[in-house]
């Protein structure tokens, strides 16, 4: 059955923050996004930019505007539940073409429009940290009066909190996640690179309904499951060694994650000992996680816990980030986090430990319900040889 987010839920955000906007004493945001950062424009307008860069006007009253680079008014045409679409040359691709002889609009212009002529006094910008710097010397440039600040917290708790038709798109992402995984366990074999192994999910996330991959795939075999971050290679996968799976998918925008490290062939007892304990620590933060509890209250049991098991020397950091339509976003939960646990925050839980010459993750999306948790994948949480 297919999932989707349907047209009227874009125009109920658009609707929702206004109230916020208006209180911040704004006139008005500007959200941006990019290829790989497409969450803030898409959750106003289903766009997803490609090369070029894209952002989405909100003002305190009135209909919302999207802004497109130069070659992209056709795709957005398309594409985009606002039919208020600008192209401009601010965001255009990086290669910094100067486009003779297109027509753009000015920053002037879609302002006036946006504000019904009245002066922009003081804007908000959304994804403060991308916002291309064409854009903000424009903006500067156009209105020098104005004050420009960040206010990505405006946004915040809309896209913490999951509607229902976020979370199903979720649950698919996640599920896909798992078949991926499955058709992964069927078909690696020593021999086979990384990439190699990563076609066989990416594959498995077209056939089965995404739309792409939910974040950059891990594949890792070997030392190289040391990396925290990392992208796979032409590095062999080989027997009786610690291979790592970090495999999402992305439905409506929508990521999962699902990670899970194993073997071909039995694993040295002391790296078998690393993993299996990774496990047991990934299924404590499940049981840590529950509505009404703070935080950062969850992260510090997490850690004492682990210390007094003897493993805090394996740890890099723990337990949870939250996910939707990036794989990370905010809120992050630290141990210096103070925000209660709600109903329908979404996370994933993001357990991490490594070694001088091995790593290991366990990773699975968790929502929080009034009194607990409800697991978005499951099926893989167990050490699996081959």
């Amino acid at each position: 059955m297919a999932v989707v987010i349907p047209r009227q839920e874009y125009f109920d955000r658009i609707a929702k923050i206004q109230p916020l906007i208006r209180a911040a004493g704004l006139d008005a945001v500007l959200a941006h996004g990019h290829e790989a950062d497409c969450a803030n424009v898409r959750y106003f307008s289903d766009y997803w930019p490609t090369f070029e860069s894209a952002g989405v006007l909100v003002p305190a009253e009135g209909e919302a505007i999207l802004l497109v680079g130069p070659e992209s008014e056709e795709y957005a045409k398309g594409r985009s539940v606002l039919p208020n679409i600008y192209k401009m040359v601010e965001y255009r691709e990086g290669a910094d073409p100067e486009y003779p002889g297109i027509a753009v609009a000015t920053f002037k212009e879609v302002f006036d429009k946006a504000l019904k002529g009245k002066p922009l006094q003081k804007l908000g910008l959304i994804g403060h940290t991308i916002t291309p710097l064409p854009v903000y010397e424009s903006l500067k440039a156009t209105f020098p009066n104005a004050k420009i600040v960040k206010a990505d917290d405006v946004i915040r708790q809309l896209r913490s909190f999951k509607s229902e038709n976020e979370l199903a798109c979720m649950r698919k992402a996640y599920a896909i996640s798992e078949q991926a995984i499955e058709c992964i366990f069927a078909e690696i074999k020593p021999g086979m690179t990384e990439l190699q192994v990563a076609g066989i999910a990416q594959r498995e996330i077209y056939k089965n309904g995404g739309e792409y991959e939910g974040h950059a795939l891990y594949v890792f075999c070997g030392k190289k499951t040391c990396n925290a971050i990392s992208r796979p290679t032409h590095n062999v996968i080989v027997p009786n060694e610690v291979i790592q799976l970090g495999i999402g998918a992305r439905v409506n925008g929508y990521c999962s994650s699902v990670g899970i490290p194993f073997s071909i062939g039995p694993l040295p007892e002391r790296k078998r000992r690393l993993v299996e304990f990774g496990l047991k620590a990934h299924l404590k933060t499940f049981e840590l996680l529950k509505g009404g509890k703070v935080s950062g209250e969850v992260v510090r049991e997490y850690m004492e816990w682990v210390k007094e098991q003897g493993f805090d020397k394996y740890m890099l950091y723990g337990p949870c980030h939250s996910i939707g339509l990036m794989e990370v976003e905010y809120p992050w939960m630290e141990s210096t986090s103070t925000y209660p646990l709600k109903k329908n925050l979404t996370y994933q839980v993001d357990t991490f430990f490594y070694d001088t010459d091995f790593g290991l993750r366990w990773e699975n999306g968790a929502r929080i319900t009034d009194d607990g948790v409800e697991m978005l994948s499951s099926k893989y949480m167990k050490y699996t040889e081959l």
